[in-house]
């Protein structure tokens, strides 16, 4: 299954570090003496990319165990130049950057006018060795979900009826849900109605995201009000756990979270790379939707 992915996310990976070098080589500032070195690397950035992509495609839960067992082992052919596994691990942050615009270029998905939002915790050690952790000691805090008390940072996920990724934001674990910053950054080009826990309930919130054309709706507290929603709307906050399967996926599938980070470049890069290859996932989550436009109205049709 892997070997059939090598062709297709080469491709992709090499048509867009192609793109991204002609235009980042205009931004460049050259040197007075001899101008600016661009040295090659043995493995291209596409080729760093693809392999980073198969991983989190896969079924192997330890990198170190991926590349050394089966890169290098059933691989060869598609990637020639092949370095060891610790120059790999040092040539992962040069392709940081390129990584990040290829999940925003190829990654993402569209905004059709209904979208799910939620936040997932994302573990860096178990909560008996806080005190002893020293990876990510200055940039990760302690907060607290569903399942209790964490030390890591927050993933905040919104996505569509179709379960693609339309905007995340990474934070540390102790930042609300409800953040303004976040939320705004994240509904930047969205409209439509955003679908939401009870965690995200906020008259603020509601009237910043409305005064930018997005309803946000959710479930009322026991102890609010009634508030009245359409049959439309009640189906679909039953239908929020779409989400929760995309959290699901990331997590066990794509290995979005584990406690063996040894710096927190290589934590970002798992991260950008996880949610680049669940784009490319054959079938994803979905609500089967389908939108018809009749007299310039929009219908939903399930």
């Amino acid at each position: 299954m892997l070997i059939d992915k090598v062709t297709e996310f080469f491709v992709e990976a090499d048509d867009f570090c192609r793109e991204f070098e002609v235009e980042i080589r205009k931004h460049l500032i050259a040197s007075k003496a001899s101008g600016c070195r661009l040295r090659k690397s043995q493995l291209s950035d596409s080729e760093i990319i693809s392999i980073l992509l198969l991983f989190h495609f896969g079924q192997f839960t330890n990198f170190k165990a991926f590349y050394t067992q089966y890169v290098c082992v059933h691989l060869t052919d598609s990637f020639p130049d092949l370095v060891s596994y610790q120059r790999f691990v040092a040539l992962k942050k040069k392709v940081a950057v390129p990584l990040m615009m290829f999940l925003k270029t190829k990654g993402l998905g569209k905004c059709r006018g209904i979208s799910f939002v939620d936040s997932t915790h994302l573990k860096v050690c178990h909560n008996r060795r806080i005190h002893q952790h020293k990876t990510f000691k200055e940039v990760a805090e302690r907060g607290y979900c569903s399942i209790g008390w964490f030390f890591g940072f927050k993933l905040h996920l919104i996505i569509n009826d179709k379960g693609e990724i339309l905007s995340f934001f990474l934070t540390k674990g102790n930042v609300d849900d409800r953040d303004f910053k976040v939320m705004k950054s994240m509904t930047e080009n969205m409209f439509g109605k955003l679908f939401a826990d009870k965690g995200y309930i906020s008259k603020k919130l509601s009237d910043l995201l409305f005064g930018n054309g997005i309803q946000l709706v959710a479930k009322p507290k026991k102890n609010m009000r009634n508030v009245n929603l359409s049959q439309t709307d009640k189906i679909l906050l039953r239908k929020r756990a779409i989400i929760e399967s995309v959290y699901d996926e990331l997590k066990n599938i794509c290995k979005i979270q584990h406690t063996r980070h040894r710096s927190l470049a290589n934590f970002l890069i798992n991260i950008m790379a996880a949610l680049s290859a669940y784009s490319f996932f054959p079938k994803k989550p979905s609500l089967n939707i389908q939108f018809e436009t009749e007299n310039s109205q929009l219908q939903l049709v399930a």
